[in-house]
């Protein structure tokens, strides 16, 4: 279908209804017995999760008939959900509460996703922030903005600099054994590096100009096709390791995000080569 920017809107608002209904009065809430682990200490699911994804699902649902909806929790218990995207159908990808751990240990710093998703392209995206009340918004080919209480403002990612004053976000603990001692070794030739454990905010920085590159490598559509447009739509450039574009249908290889082509070829002689 067609997107314009009253339907990316419309998104941003079943995220800030859900994040104001069910995240935000469990934030520094949560009992213990509301946090649970799905594969491990460091890969959690609170209450909040599956009650903002109900809503939104629910939602989405109403708005978009027939359309398929695949929350991160309802992949985690369903995996077979995921060949949804291969498909021509319209699908909508949703992170509940991305930054989990952050959330679940009374840490600001999360953020709600949701891409919409047709044929294998991205059309549509918005990324809530919860406590500062704004969403972060792109349309395939109309640009990217901040909607809040200011109404929209434009966002544009950071000019290029050289490698040495580039200041960034990494994430380095799903890297393959044999490529992370290479990348670790490469990241002082950096200005900075660091890892907020949200992509969502880190894709709104990094779309804001407040950070000069985005690594990540395990790529989950729900973490990075709102945040891949987000940022490209700013104006910068995404690719995976292997210089291919990125794909909401690839889970993992690895992905740089920069302000454009030159300084991703810097990081990838840095990092990888």
């Amino acid at each position: 279908m067609s997107f314009s920017i009253a339907h990316v809107e419309q998104l941003a608002a079943i995220l800030r209804t859900a994040a104001r209904a069910e995240i935000l009065p469990r934030f520094r809430h949560l009992d213990p017995s509301a946090i649970h682990q799905k594969t491990g200490p460091l890969d959690l699911v609170t209450e909040a999760d599956l009650a903002a994804e109900a809503a939104i699902t629910r939602a989405l649902g109403e708005l978009y008939p027939g359309a398929h909806v695949l929350g991160e929790e309802a992949v985690a218990a369903e995996p077979r959900l995921l060949q949804r995207l291969g498909g021509r159908d319209l699908c909508f990808v949703v992170d509940p509460v991305d930054g989990t751990a952050n959330f679940a240990a009374g840490i600001a710093m999360f953020a709600v996703m949701i891409a919409a998703i047709e044929n294998g392209r991205v059309l549509a995206a918005a990324i809530h922030d919860p406590l500062a009340d704004d969403t972060a918004c792109a349309l395939a080919g109309g640009g990217a903005w901040l909607l809040g209480g200011r109404g929209r403002i434009p966002l544009a990612v950071a000019a290029p600099v050289s490698l040495a004053d580039m200041a960034g976000t990494v994430s380095w603990r799903y890297l393959p054994e044999a490529m992370r001692a290479r990348f670790c070794a490469g990241l002082p030739r950096l200005g900075g590096a660091w890892d907020y454990r949200c992509a969502g905010q880190q894709y709104r920085m990094g779309a804001s100009g407040a950070l000069h590159f985005l690594q990540f490598y395990r790529l989950m559509p729900w973490d990075h096709a709102p945040g891949v447009l987000l940022f490209t739509e700013a104006g910068g450039v995404a690719e995976a390791f292997d210089a291919t574009p990125y794909s909401p249908r690839r889970q993992d290889g690895g992905l740089i995000c920069a302000p454009d082509a030159a300084s991703i070829a810097a990081l990838r002689a840095a990092l990888l080569d």
